[in-house]
């Protein structure tokens, strides 16, 4: 596996029309979020990076939406998204549409978002799936160099990894679009074979309790289990001698 962090400059599309079927993956993503985006609810939603600005989200309640990024016509704040200008703890929803294909550090990308989220804040990440027929299309010369090839392809499962150490639950996470060349996906092929999808998506809630219990929390809850015993007897005890 390679390691996330790349010293390998990556230059992210300014517009989903700048890929081949670039119109297709957004309208596909925006369909496909539209029930996430209602569960939303708040008063701050960032949108990070010149993809996700274009991502439909008139479904969610928020109405304080933000696009974020380095450069771009779309955005409102120009900030890097491994740097950006807001107190922690002061966005409810974050939503980061194939942001980290294109990151030289996505690890940091997700752990400045979650400084910026509040408690129980929702993370909506999407991305390329390596397993697909557009992944495939990595291992053909020449390729690389061009969208979407050039972006990098997490598997859902290591997004899912990335997100347990910074303590995230899943809500909700999906993989769609198996055939990228068709605008509606194949949608039979899609719906039998679903993790053949070119595109993925997980939807996230920030906790600030721990998701698994440790050995060392559940050896303290073991001790406070013994003592309530202890003191049930004694009581008990104390009752058998009042009552001989």
């Amino acid at each position: 596996m390679k390691p996330a962090k790349t010293r390998q400059i990556l230059n992210a599309p300014n517009s989903w029309a700048d890929m081949p079927w670039g119109e297709y993956f957004r309208d596909a993503l925006s369909h496909h979020l539209q029930p996430s985006l209602g569960k939303l609810y708040g008063f701050h939603l960032l949108k990070i990076g010149n993809l996700s600005a274009e991502i439909d989200t008139q479904a969610c309640s928020i109405s304080h939406q933000v696009n974020v990024g380095a450069e771009g016509e779309l955005l409102q704040v120009i900030a890097d998204p491994m740097c950006l200008p807001f107190e922690s703890k002061s966005v409810d929803a974050c939503l980061l549409a194939h942001t980290l294909a294109w990151s030289g550090d996505p690890h940091r990308i997700l752990r400045e978002v979650d400084r910026v989220l509040i408690d129980d804040g929702w993370m909506i990440i999407s991305g390329f799936n390596p397993f697909s027929l557009l992944g495939m299309g990595k291992a053909i010369p020449g390729l690389h160099r061009r969208a979407p090839w050039s972006g990098r392809m997490f598997s859902q499962m290591r997004l899912l990894d990335w997100l347990s150490l910074l303590n995230y639950e899943v809500m909700h996470r999906t993989r769609f679009q198996v055939v990228p060349w068709n605008r509606q996906g194949g949608k039979m092929i899609s719906t039998h074979l679903p993790a053949l999808g070119c595109l993925n998506i997980v939807v996230a809630r920030k906790r600030t309790f721990p998701l698994t219990m440790t050995p060392a929390r559940k050896l303290a809850n073991t001790g406070r289990l013994r003592q309530t015993v202890n003191v049930t007897r004694l009581f008990r005890d104390a009752g058998d001698q009042d009552s001989g």
